[in-house]
This record gives structure tokens, C-alpha cells and sequence, in this order.
């Protein structure tokens, strides 16, 4: 799996490496210009909403990588995610390190988040939401960690596993938000997959980042999907 320090751009080799995980789009966007905006580990207060209120500017589509305790404490921004038309995915309850983890424990951690997601997606969302996201379901390994014995039950019970193309680094404390969003401006191209964090360690350099990712790329005519 991935090593720390992760890279702003993936290597091909690693995703040859791990031909079962979803590092990118490229293939499906031939003739299209399209990036895919991911954020990790919301619903956070005054973050979530933030991004949200942006991604509305644009028009653009995103998917939100969740942790489940985030769920349980802030639904209602968990549900005005879904409101806005945005995707899911399943970033473990207490963001668990999987290389750290039994499978046992790690396993029942993942379904306590999806047990969660889909309460609240039952409550919010409406029907050909609800048939999308029992038909695919999405889940990203915090750290970009796994077990292979993880990621084969994970394939086995029907979750897509998601890494990235390009990482903003927002979350990094000795980084700037001019530099975040310079790693995505200089490395992503149609059909990436862009990792951001929805998260309070990461709002000060997503603040300064994310608008220019926006607006950079929507003057280049890129419009911004779901996965």
C-alpha cells in the first residue's frame, strides 16, 4: 500500500502496483473535460458548510469521504451534503489506520460507518440516490494504509476502494495554501482524482486553495463530477 511521505502526484507504477483500486478516471473522461473533487473526513462545523456553499458556486459535484463519528454528531451537515447532490464514501468510524488494525476490528469499524451513512441517507436522500449508493459503495483506506486481507474482504463484500491522482497536502501545517494549490494546479489533468480534506487542520490552507482550483479550472472549461 501507499508509504508516508504520500506523493502530490501518484506514480503509474503504484497504480500498476494495485490494479484493484480506483486511483483515476482518465479513461472514461476521453472527449470530456473533468476533474473529481474528493474530501476526507468531515461533517465538520464551519468547514463542511464552507465547501459546500463553494462547490455551489461552480456547480460542481464532489464526494465526501466520511468519518461515521463525524455522522453521528453533525447530521444535519452530514444531510446537507446529500441535500446538494454530492456522493459518499465510507473513511472508517474513528479513522483507523488499517496497516494498524486487525481485520476484524477494522472490518466492524467500516460497517459502524455504513450503518450510520445510511441511516441518514434513508432520511435525507431521495430513491434513485439511495438505489446508487447500495449499487456501488465507495470507501477510501485513511493514510492511504491497508491490509491486503482488508482489501479483499472490502472488494469481496462489493466496496469500490478509493485512493487519488493528486493530493492537495492541505492537511500539512508546514505547507501554505498557495502551495496546495500549486500540487493540484501543476499535477492534475482530465480525469483525476483530487484528494482535498474537509477537516479543521486543513481549513486554513483549503480556504486559500480550494477557490483557486475552482476558478482555474472552470475558466478551462473543466466542469467538477461526483465519482
Amino acid at each position: 500500500m501507499i508509504r508516508l511521505p504520500l506523493p502530490v502526484k501518484m506514480p503509474q507504477i503504484v497504480k500498476w502496483i494495485y490494479p484493484n483500486y480506483l486511483w483515476d478516471k482518465k479513461k472514461e473522461c476521453k472527449g470530456e473535460k473533468i476533474l473529481f473533487l474528493t474530501f476526507d473526513d468531515g461533517p465538520i462545523p464551519m468547514v463542511t458548510p464552507w465547501v459546500l456553499e463553494l462547490l455551489r458556486k461552480y456547480d460542481a459535484k464532489a464526494t465526501f469521504f466520511v468519518i461515521g463519528e463525524n455522522v453521528a454528531k453533525h447530521p444535519e451537515i452530514f444531510q446537507d451534503v446529500l441535500y446538494n447532490g454530492h456522493r459518499i464514501g465510507n473513511h472508517t468510524y474513528n479513522h483507523l489506520n488499517g496497516k494498524k488494525s486487525e481485520l476484524k476490528f477494522y472490518w466492524e469499524n467500516i460497517i459502524k460507518t455504513d450503518q450510520k451513512i445510511q441511516e441518514n441517507i434513508q432520511k435525507t436522500a431521495p430513491e434513485r440516490y439511495l438505489a446508487y449508493h447500495k449499487k456501488q459503495k465507495l470507501f477510501r483506506p485513511p493514510y492511504g494504509q491497508l491490509r491486503s486481507n482488508q482489501a479483499k474482504l472490502l472488494k469481496k463484500k462489493g466496496y469500490t476502494i478509493v485512493l487519488y491522482d493528486v493530493l492537495a497536502y492541505d492537511w500539512d501545517k508546514s505547507t501554505t495554501g498557495n502551495k496546495c494549490s500549486k500540487n493540484v494546479l501543476n499535477h492534475a489533468e482530465n480525469g483525476s482524482i483530487i484528494l482535498f480534506h474537509d477537516s479543521l487542520k486543513a481549513y486554513e490552507n483549503i480556504k486559500i486553495a480550494l477557490p483557486k482550483v475552482l476558478e482555474s479550472f472552470a475558466r478551462e472549461g473543466y466542469t467538477f463530477k461526483s465519482l
